[in-house]
């Protein structure tokens, strides 16, 4: 029941974690919730924390890192209506088919493409 605050089903802990930086000399802080179906005998405080920085760490060296420095996405120059979250989703979508498949260099495989457009369309199953 979680004192009654939520009744999602599966769900046996809620936790919050309390952030907090300094840039450029000035501190920040932020509050992040977590919802998870682990038990306390499952997870404890501690290994919730390590469970949340490597989905994070994840997340950000896996996709934020791989779109900025190999899409070049932060020198994208579209902005207007829907457009910036549709290409961002057609971005994420090529990155995850390329991990399915097994990719482990991104920037090699999409130059592979440049060269040679074909093997793209191998990936996605369209055979000449």
């Amino acid at each position: 029941m979680l004192n009654g605050y939520l009744h999602w089903p599966g769900v046996r802990q809620v936790c919050h974690v309390i952030r907090e930086r300094r840039i450029r000399g000035r501190r920040e802080r932020e509050v992040a919730y977590y919802v998870t179906s682990l038990s306390r005998t499952q997870a404890d405080a501690k290994r919730l924390l390590r469970l949340s920085r490597e989905h994070w760490g994840s997340i950000e060296n896996g996709l934020h890192y791989v779109r900025d420095k190999t899409l070049d996405e932060d020198r994208c120059t579209i902005t207007s209506g829907s457009a910036p979250e549709n290409l961002a989703t057609v971005r994420n979508t090529g990155l995850n088919l390329l991990r399915m498949v097994g990719t482990r260099n991104i920037a090699s495989k999409i130059r592979s493409f440049t060269r040679k457009p074909q093997r793209l369309f191998t990936i996605l199953g369209y055979q000449n």
